[in-house]
């Protein structure tokens, strides 16, 4: 059950962890598993001996849990009986997990897999969330499976469905059906007597982390579950974007208190090279541990080229290869990959470890996670994206923020108030802002007309009294950027950058959101009027601060997390060398920097007080970088040996310790 720890100082980051039964924590690494022979069919041909020998090989590279499936149309060939010979051989698969001292996670619902959706031929079609007398059958299968291995010591946890939003009818998928169907199933299996942890397996593709109404609620599933799992298989067109894609999913899924298991993730090797299957998955691990995660399943355990002729490989030939391991048994460098992070992990004591606080606040507008009448999908989806290029951007300046959810209210206690090419925030929130930055604190907003043609343009509540400026925006129309790049030129010296800096950010995406909010300084203001930090090549103000009570608000005139977020292969960009201004301008405490903005900077704090420091490189080529101690200290590698530089292969990963200066 979950067990979490808070940071002494700055805005708590989500490190919630499951426990065993021991009640200490626990950290399942593992994979997705079908065996070789047989795939979704496995349990109809099982070969218990083949079993042994593919658990044998996950638990010698460091893995200690899989997640396993009930195909449901063969454990319930009836709407009333569950097949017993398919249990006795799921007791057998137990057993084996218990002499190869792993666990396993099994799922009721399969249903879902691998790009088809698999029925009980009892269903007739029946709607599976609507329907009572289905869902009744559901629960009650669900039931007869705790109910015959809750007590088995392999079981370390239940799942409800396999990435259901796919198996269900999304379209009349409605949140008070789905959660009913999800509460009702999750308390059958509680009154089942099941004491492990239970979680939806949905992919935790809710509202509030995708931005597409499929009925799924993640606030919900955090209130009837014990942990939340991430289903990410994205396609990206920039290569630091998705080296995030997971850990992006578990940093929003870490904003509900839950745990975070990172219940699938993977790559087909028909998708992507050798090398660069191991730089994804080193890039997810690490990405996603940082983001929240304390627990990962990868999919899957093995591959399945003679299963050629089988649904669903026969018309998904790419699902065939997304193993661990090759149709042999053989170690792919993806496993390699996972081997090094168990060990890393034992070697910091992950389990008593917990993430650093943060004085930044990332807010995440309430509009990408509320339905809020007659507003556009295109603006929370486009939202999303900007956030999360905003995150990274953010990240890549070694000031990895908190996620402060408008819809939660906004986090107390940050220096450093991100709101970045934003739309929509409701109205009080606009004042709360104000407010923060006369207690103290620098509130950075970027302009956003938006992403789509509805009523395009800035929804704030007070824009030109908490800039300091007065608009010059006309009705009903864009100011569009003019340049392929617009570059800021510093007019006074801002957060370590000198006078004469100049910052250039690429342009991209569509004619609403390729807009500027042209400004003039107001002078009637007085005290309160805004000075210019920066112009365009216009010479018009790109970057504004306003002094109001013992702290400001910059404006940033342009969209520039926005534009970033339309660009492709864009990152590393000069949103991260503004983001390490406005941090250094803030007051945020960064232990432990690099000037490189290709290397992210982040920290794991342990429960003995011992610090850990990752670096995380973007780069395609090996470098070196030498950490910088603001604070003073130093950095030892884990073995206690000194470290003044830190060299990194490509895409690679380093973690040292810091010891704080007296």
């Amino acid at each position: 059950m979950p067990e979490s720890t808070a940071p002494p100082e700055g805005l708590r980051r989500n490190s919630a962890r499951l426990t065993g039964p021991d009640g200490q924590p626990t950290t399942h690494l593992g994979a997705n598993f079908w065996s070789r022979a047989g795939g979704p069919l496995m349990w109809r041909c099982y070969d218990g001996e083949l079993v042994s020998s593919e658990l044998r090989v996950l638990r010698d590279h460091g893995l200690n849990t899989t997640r396993s499936f009930y195909y449901w149309p063969d454990f319930m060939p009836a709407p009333d009986r569950v097949d017993e010979e398919l249990c006795g051989r799921f007791a057998d698969f137990l057993d084996r997990h218990l002499a190869e001292g792993m666990t396993t996670i099994p799922t009721f619902l399969v249903g879902h897999m691998s790009g088809e959706n698999w029925d009980p031929a009892w269903r007739g079609g029946r709607d599976l969330y609507h329907d009572v007398w289905m869902v009744a059958r559901q629960a009650w299968f669900a039931k007869e499976m705790v109910r015959r291995f809750r007590e088995h010591p392999a079981v370390s946890g239940w799942l409800v469905s396999n990435e259901m939003p796919l198996y269900g009818d999304a379209a009349g998928a409605t949140p008070e059906a789905v959660s009913s169907w999800a509460e009702t199933i999750v308390n059958a299996v509680h009154a089942a007597g099941a004491t492990q942890p239970v979680s939806l397996g949905d992919g935790a593709w809710g509202l509030e982390n995708s931005g597409h109404d499929n009925g799924f609620r993640v606030r919900h599933s955090s209130e009837i579950c014990d942990f939340l799992g991430p289903h990410v298989y994205r396609m990206e067109d920039d290569p630091v974007r998705q080296h995030h894609a997971a850990a992006w999913a578990c940093e929003l899924s870490s904003t509900f208190g839950r745990p975070v298991v990172l219940e699938e993730f993977g790559v087909s090797s028909d998708f992507v090279s050798d090398d660069n299957a191991a730089h994804y998955y080193r890039q997810s691990l690490h990405n996603s541990l940082l983001a929240g995660a304390t627990g990962w399943l990868a999919w899957n355990n093995t591959d399945y080229d003679d299963l050629w002729n089988q649904r669903p490989y026969l018309h998904h030939a790419f699902e065939m290869h997304f193993g661990l391991t090759d149709r042999h048994g053989h170690p792919k460098p993806q496993l390699h990959e996972l081997h090094s992070f168990s060990k890393l992990l034992a070697q910091v004591d992950f389990g008593n470890c917990h993430r650093a606080p943060s004085d930044a606040a990332l807010v995440v507008t309430s509009y990408c996670d509320t339905l809020y009448p007659f507003t556009n999908p295109a603006d929370r989806s486009g939202a999303h994206s900007t956030l999360r290029q905003a995150w990274i951007s953010a990240r890549l300046a070694d000031a990895p923020p908190a996620l402060t959810r408008e819809s939660d209210g906004l986090a107390d206690g940050a220096r450093l108030y991100l709101v970045p090419s934003v739309k929509q925030l409701l109205s009080p929130t606009w004042y709360e802002l104000e407010q923060r930055a006369r207690d103290g604190a620098t509130v950075y907003v970027s302009y956003s007309p938006g992403s789509s043609a509805e009523q395009r343009g800035p929804w704030y509540a007070n824009l030109n009294q908490l800039f300091g400026v007065r608009h010059q925006l006309e009705y009903g129309l864009v100011n569009p950027i003019e340049d392929d790049t617009v570059t800021f030129t510093l007019c006074r010296p801002f957060g370590g950058l000198d006078e004469g800096a100049q910052l250039s950010f690429r342009v991209s995406g569509d004619a609403n959101g390729r807009a500027f909010l042209p400004v003039v300084i107001d002078a009637a203001a007085g005290a309160d009027a805004a000075q210019v930090l920066a112009v365009d090549a216009h010479g018009r103000p790109a970057l504004t601060q306003r002094q109001t009570g013992s702290g400001s608000v910059v404006l940033c005139t342009y969209p520039v997390e926005q534009l970033a977020a339309a660009t492709p292969r864009v990152n590393p960009e000069a949103t991260a060398t503004l983001y390490r201004a406005l941090a250094a301008h803030a007051g945020v405490r960064r232990p432990v920097t690099v000037d490189d903005p290709r290397v992210a900077v982040d920290r794991l704090t342990h429960r003995d007080g011992r610090s850990f420091v990752w670096f995380v490189s973007q780069s395609r080529e090996e470098l070196t970088v030498r950490p910088i101690l603001p604070q003073g200290g130093a950095l030892t590698e884990l073995d206690g040996t000194a470290a003044s530089s830190v060299a990194l292969p490509r895409y690679g990963v380093r973690v040292l310790e810091w010891h704080p200066g007296n």
